[in-house]
Parts: structure tokens; sequence; C-alpha cells
């Protein structure tokens, strides 16, 4: 199911990139209820000259050189008439970049007025670019999928199949050959910027596993910390199934498939188990051709394309050739 975010406190950004984004809270510190409803940045500018349509007063305000400056030629008593409109369109909270220091008018109006203003030594330009994928992650479309997910050579695998398959079982085969866990049972996948799908795991249940049998064992105390990835991006989809006599299984690879998360395509994989086969060594296998086909190398359009140009040289060979007819066209003298 697909969680839909209408908005986040500006305390959960605050406590959450508190140390990534090098954030100081210099006033306002009643008003980290407020809500940051949209997953993007402002940097005030016109505003500043109470010019307010189309003003983005959803968006976390960023104060950087140009705007200071500015601040800085207007008097006291412009200071804080300009900042006092702006507060009053419920804008989430204020940042300071480049350690600048607030002025005695914006912090009494951010006291008065419960505004949250921040301070940070990054650069502007920075800031804003780190800041805006932070606050992208938390907007980010996500859902869940009752899947294991895997980092195999650097290709994100998402193991699906119905419970008692053998999902926990392959991954941990997977695991011990020296891949990476990244989530078991249940994935939590994101959209990040509509262009790739990153797969997590819960907090609670990031490092273990279940293990029908034997039960639940810590993947990072026993193959090493190694074996644990945090996120990685959904690269493939695996759905292992139950054989049954009368299915039909994919024998040459040139039909692609794929499998909807989020609205994008994901290219899928149908894999059946029964006795006997290695579903281990198969996704492997599966992940490493995923890799040659994004370098180009397609191994079943080339095998294909041999085959078809033996068949055109066989065809040749026994083609029957046939000698022209010369006629004379020499007139006999009577």
């Amino acid at each position: 199911m697909q969680k839909a975010i209408h908005g986040i406190t500006v305390a959960h950004f605050y406590e959450t990139y508190r140390e990534k984004l090098k954030l100081e809270l210099l006033a306002g510190g009643e008003g980290l209820h407020r809500l940051i409803k949209e997953g993007s940045l402002n940097r005030p500018s016109l505003a500043l000259t109470g010019f307010f349509k189309y003003f983005a007063n959803k968006r976390v305000q960023v104060f950087g050189a140009a705007e200071m400056t500015y601040m800085k030629t207007l008097s006291p008593e412009a200071q804080a008439s300009i900042f006092r409109q702006m507060v009053q369109r419920h804008i989430p909270c204020l940042i300071l970049t480049r350690n600048y220091h607030a002025t005695r008018h914006m912090l009494e109006v951010a006291r008065e007025m419960h505004l949250p203003l921040f301070r940070t030594p990054m650069i502007t330009m920075n800031f804003v670019n780190l800041a805006t994928l932070c606050i992208d992650n938390e907007f980010a479309p996500s859902t869940t999928e009752h899947a294991t997910t895997l980092d195999i050579k650097g290709v994100g695998v998402m193991l699906r199949g119905s419970s008692g398959v053998g999902k926990s079982e392959c991954a941990l085969a997977l695991i011990e050959r020296g891949h990476s866990l990244v989530a078991d049972d249940l994935t939590v996948i994101k959209l990040l910027d509509e262009r790739e799908l990153m797969a997590t795991s819960r907090p609670l249940n990031r490092g273990w596993m279940e293990c029908r049998g034997i039960g639940i064992i810590n993947i990072a105390e026993m193959f090493g910390i190694k074996s644990i990835r945090l996120e990685k991006r959904v690269d493939l989809v695996v759905s292992l199934q139950e054989w049954t006599p009368d299915v039909v299984e994919e024998r040459t690879g040139l039909e692609e498939n794929f499998f909807d998360v989020l609205g994008m395509k994901v290219p899928h994989i149908e894999l059946y188990v029964r006795p006997g086969r290695d579903m281990a060594r198969l996704v492997e296998v599966a992940a490493l051709t995923f890799s040659l086909k994004k370098m180009g190398h397609d191994p079943a359009r080339d095998f294909n394309d041999r085959l078809i140009a033996f068949m055109s040289s066989q065809a040749e060979q026994t083609q029957p050739k046939v000698k022209p007819i010369i006629r004379d066209t020499r007139h006999t003298e009577a």
C-alpha cells in the first residue's frame, strides 16, 4: 500500500538531520510543531521587498548571503515589519547559512511568534543541495513489499514469493557467498526524485533474519558487518514460485517482463522452486546477467543473432547454383 506524506514537523526534520546539516537552534523552540508541507526549500528574495504573490510559504525558508546583505540595508523598523509579514504567512522555519548572526529584530519576532530559527555554517549552495535531498527523502512516495532484498554484486535484487517458499533460505545462501542483506521479509521502498526506487528495512529488524526451523538469527554477528547494507536501489525483482508439472518456464530469456512498484517498471524474472535446484545460484546468475545487459551485452540476444547468422549462411551453402543459359545470337547466312 502506498503511503502519502502530507507534511513533516520541523522537530522531526531538526532531530533527523541536525548533525548532517549542522543545524543550531537560535530561537522559536516553541514552534517546532510547525509543519513543513512541501518537499523543497525556498530563498525568499522577492518576499523581502514586500512582494508576496506566489510566495512559497509551505517550504523551509533559507537566508544566504544575498538575503542577509539586503536585510542589513533596511532600517530596523523595516526589518521587523518585513520579517513579521513573512512569519504571518505561516512559514515552517527559517535557516541562516554561512553562520550568519540573526539581527536583533529577527530574533525578537522569532521568539514572539514562535518561529523556529536555525543557523548552519554550511555554504548556501551546499546546504540547499544537501537539505533538498533530505527533505525529498521524507516526502518521497513509499510502500512496503512482502519481500527480501539483497545487494548482489552491486545489483539490488528483491526476492518475492509466498510465505514458506524459501526466500530467507535463498537469501541466507547468498549472504554466505559474500553478498549483503538489505531487508528480510518486509522491504520498505521509496521513490526518490521520481526516477529510482530505494529499498531499506525497518530499524527494528535491520540485520535480523527469520530462518524457519532455526528461528531468529543475527546476520551481522554471524557473517560480519559487511553482510548488512542500510539501503539499496531496486534493480531487479525475482519471484520464487512453486513448481508444478504444467508450468511453462522461460527458456531463451528473449522475452522481457516487468514488475510495477510505485509506478516504476522493474525488470522481473520468475524462478520455479523444485528439489535439486540451487535457487541461490540461479538468483546470483540472474543478477549478473542483469549487469551484463546494463553494459550492453545481452546473452540471449547475442546468441539469437549468432543463430540467425548461422542459419542464413547454411541456407546460402545449400541453395543450388543455376548455370546461366548462353544463347547464340549470331545469324546464319543463306
